[in-house]
């Protein structure tokens, strides 16, 4: 809405302050004026409007209406009655008699904006609010009651007043004058909604069921307080909500968002019927309808669907950003920009499509248009949250380093740009490289990489609020967005990794114009790790294993809901893995060419379960085949273990009196089995368990992982080199082993094992390169392996970590930039020189340097230098 009138709202709002609030003479006040009209009769209308039987409800109310015509309380209730049902011409020429009755009602100017609204009449719909605003400027005295109170608040709100201000002068004294009163609870929770506060709003939405425990609104309102931290309460709530009122329409769309975003179309279809059964035109359902029509490419259903959304308001902007968004969670941002755009034309203050817009912008990489309109929501609304968190990222952005070329502009940390920005570089380089060529696509414009070292900025960039539900990378179509490892703490992720599977995600969304569900999307990436490095990506596990065995793989078809609806980490993981092996299914069975013609058929907007049987076979075959294969795939996970789970009980018995030999292969007794006797520190003796598990299952890297106790129980017992071979083991199969690189790292420098000794420190920067050690040791190999390009780059990135002896570290670089001509030899000479004066090594290759003395010619050791 425009936001005007400023100067008489200022007005009103000093009025607001100036007089006496006696809570008890409001509540006697507003008690003479319940018992004028029949409390009870009305009591009972508003139970039927709350219960969702609102032809009943607009029954009773034209009865009293007529007995009691200049009742403004049934007058509410019967334009509420009608809305509901979509009669919306009916209840805005309703409003307008109405207003020849209540001349000065501010609760019926409120209700009337909306009915004049759903019917088109949008200048009418404003002089509401004009009217509140001067009555509210100088009527005051007359709307001290409470119901009024929090009408002046939702009013002033839509002014643009303070919103903590409104909070405080009108809805908390309207709470504290009536505790009972319902719509101070509801009024609460959605300005904080409103405002992107989640918590506040909880906590009001709670309040008001203490009190109203069967209020349809206050379950939907707290159902939308718990959307983007928790979808189980979300769900549990809304199905309150419809359990109170079953056809609450509100409720209900919010169910059909959630299951467009789960890619359950024909349940969504099937809940909009619902809807529609309720109020035919309801414009929000028909925006929800258009998006999905969009979604299967049907363009005559979207038309359709449209033009019904708007039917009585043709500029409703709501129904446009409805549309956009939903895209937009699609990664359709092209399209859902130009739906933000023309909700704009039709409202050019709305801030939700505004807001939209900027987000939209921002991940199609068009930032100049997208900043500017962040900015531009935070100046029209500085308590927006979203928009706020966007406006101080911005303010994070123009600090970080940018390294680019034809391809990429990598945004880091100046500091991460020093230490591994052009290790990142080269890998994006090598990705672009080798998946563009795999999968026949030539992208036309660079990819924009932003690594985050604050988590909170990642998810501010990557979902509009700080907090982060696990991603360590999203990828927008042109936009790639990641956690650094500097933000990972004690558990960093392989983060080549994952820029390699974000990448993929740049080549398959622009392949097929970002119209791919997220399951494959996931599926293909996840895939593509384990192509390029064994060690990358999911493998099955014994806790994948149990979750196939027992018939916990879930259909292909719904796989993209299993994102959504995880409960936790592990859920999600296996998601993960099990598209991916649906691909692997796919390309096993069917050939690459097969999973590009899918591809393909997507990008010509081929619904998904179609593309997929026009490429391979039928739906069901493939449902039916990847479980078969599925299931063979698990029972291949060490085929000669014994997999039965023992109980806790049976452990701790079985353990007591020794190591029964009915469990010599059991998986699970043998781990149990192996740890209690390092517990009690027989390292020999652990041996045995330790690697009956490696031989029966080889391929193990999880977490406690039989290699890694069995490196330990070596180490333990001094068998240093069979401690190095097990570990040798381990970190060829695993991506983010850090311990195990560590360890391989001393045992190669001591045995002078150059090659060793960079092939670990390599998977250990993989892993973390916000640490010292790594850098230096592939540094020191490289130089005794003769790879001066390596050794160069581990000795600059060493300097970013303030090292104990700079002078040494600058005494290297210059040797091996004197070895290429480089004249920057000198600079580095120099600079030893100077943290360390009497340097003799470094005096004499300084004079050689000045002498213009050939360069040596001597061939590269072949041992370690000494570790300084």
């Amino acid at each position: 809405m425009q936001i005007g009138h400023r100067s008489s709202f200022r007005k009103f709002r000093r009025a607001c302050t100036r007089f006496v609030f006696s809570p008890f003479a409001v509540v006697a006040a507003w008690t003479i004026f319940q018992f004028t009209v029949n409390a009870a009769d009305l009591e009972e209308g508003r139970k039927l409007l709350r219960a969702g039987n609102y032809a009943e409800c607009a029954k009773i109310a034209t009865e009293a209406l007529a007995d009691r015509r200049r009742s403004e309380e049934w007058t509410l209730l019967y334009l509420r009655a009608l809305t509901a049902e979509g009669h919306y011409e009916q209840a805005r020429d309703v409003a307008d008699a109405a207003l020849q009755n209540f001349p000065i009602s501010i609760r019926l100017r409120l209700l009337a904006r909306d009915a004049f609204y759903n019917a088109g009449n949008v200048d009418r719909a404003k002089e509401m609010l004009n009217e509140i605003n001067e009555l509210g400027g100088t009527r005051i005295s007359a709307y001290r009651d409470p119901p009024n109170l929090v009408a002046l608040g939702r009013a002033a709100i839509l002014l643009g007043a303070d919103p903590r201000g409104v909070l405080e002068q009108f809805f908390d004294r309207a709470k504290a004058a009536d505790p009972e009163l319902r719509d101070v609870y509801l009024a609460s929770g959605e300005l904080a909604l409103d405002k992107h506060d989640a918590d506040l709003a909880a906590k009001s939405f709670q309040a008001g069921l203490k009190r109203f425990a069967d209020d349809a609104d206050l379950h939907f309102g707290l159902a939308r307080a718990y959307a983007s931290s928790d979808r189980v309460q979300m769900i549990k709530s809304l199905n309150a909500a419809l359990e109170h009122n079953p056809r609450h329409v509100a409720s209900l769309l919010f169910l059909v968002d959630h299951m467009i975003d789960t890619e359950d179309y024909s349940t969504a279809e099937e809940t909009l019927g619902k809807i529609f059964k309720v109020n035919a035109w309801e414009p929000q359902g028909w925006a929800y309808r258009t998006a999905i029509a969009h979604l299967r490419n049907d363009q005559a259903g979207a038309a359709d669907a449209r033009a019904k959304a708007l039917k009585f308001w043709d500029t409703n902007p709501l129904v446009e950003h409805t549309i956009g968004r939903k895209l937009s969670q699609k990664y359709r941002f092209t399209e859902g920009s130009q739906c933000q755009r023309r909700a704009l034309e039709f409202d050019k203050d709305f801030l939700p499509a505004k807001n939209q817009l900027a987000q939209d912008l921002l991940r199609l990489g068009e930032e100049e248009e997208g900043w500017r309109l962040a900015d531009e929501v935070y100046k029209q609304d500085a308590y927006d949250v979203s928009a706020f968190n966007l406006v101080t990222l911005h303010e994070s952005l123009a600090k970080f380093h940018t390294v680019t070329n034809e391809s990429f502009l990598l945004r880091m940390s100046a500091r991460e740009v020093e230490i591994y920005g052009g290790r990142a570089l080269a890998l994006l380089l090598r990705a672009k490289t080798n998946l563009c060529q795999k999968y026949g696509i030539e992208l036309t414009k660079p990819t924009t990489v932003e690594i985050f070292p604050e988590q909170r900025d990642f998810g501010v960039r990557t979902f509009g609020m700080p907090e982060n539900p696990g991603f360590l990378g999203v990828c927008f179509g042109t936009v790639i967005t990641a956690n650094s490892p500097a933000s990972q703490a004690a558990h960093p992720a392989n983060w080549e990794a994952v820029l390699w599977h974000e990448f993929c995600h740049v080549v398959t969304l622009q392949l097929t114009r970002n119209r791919m569900p997220r399951w494959l999307s996931e599926g293909i990436s996840v895939y593509e790790e384990r192509q390029l490095n064994p060690a990358w990506g999911q493998r099955m596990t014994p806790r994948y294993r149990e979750r196939v065995t027992e018939g916990k793989l879930t259909p292909v078809g719904k796989l993209s809901a299993a994102f959504l609806t995880a409960k936790g980490d592990e859920d999600l993981q296996f998601a993960y893995y099990e598209s991916s092996l649906v691909v692997e299914f796919v390309v096993q069975n069917f050939g690459l060419e097969k999973l590009k013609g899918i591809l393909r058929s997507l990008r010509d907007g081929i619904e998904i379960n179609a593309a997929i049987a026009s490429n391979t076979v039928p739906m069901e075959k493939i449902e039916k085949d990847f479980v078969a294969f599925a299931q063979a795939r698990a029972k291949e996970l060490g085929p000669g273990l014994d997999w039965e789970k023992p109980s806790a009980d049976e452990v701790k018995v079985n353990l007591m009196v020794g190591f029964p030999a009915k469990y010599s292969k059991n998986y699970w007794m043998l781990n149990e089995y192996a740890q209690k006797l390092m517990k009690e520190k027989k390292w020999s003796e652990a041996k045995t368990p330790l690697e009956k598990l490696i031989e029966l299952y080889p391929d193990q890297t999880e977490a406690g992982n039989a290699y890694a106790l069995l490196a330990e129980t070596h180490r333990a017992l001094g068998e240093t080199n069979l401690e190095r071979q097990v570990l040798t083991k381990l970190a060829a199969q695993s991506a983010d082993s850090v311990d195990a690189y560590q360890r391989l790292i001393e045992l190669a420098v001591a045995a002078g094992d150059s090659a060793a000794a960079a092939e670990n420190a390599n998977r250990f920067l993989a892993v973390n390169p916000m640490t010292a050690l790594p850098h230096r040791s592939l540094a020191q190999a490289s130089e005794a392996l003769g790879r001066p390009a390596d050794a160069l780059a581990g000795y600059r990135a060493v300097l970013a970590f303030d090292p104990p002896d700079p002078a040494d570290i600058h005494f290297r670089l210059a040797k091996l930039l004197r070895q290429s001509g480089d004249a920057e030899a000198r600079r580095q000479v120099l600079l030893a020189l100077e943290e360390a004066p009497r340097f003799r090594d470094a005096h004499r290759l300084l004079q050689e340097i000045n002498r213009g003395h050939p360069r040596p010619t001597e061939g590269a050791p072949t041992a370690l230098p000494p570790v300084k």
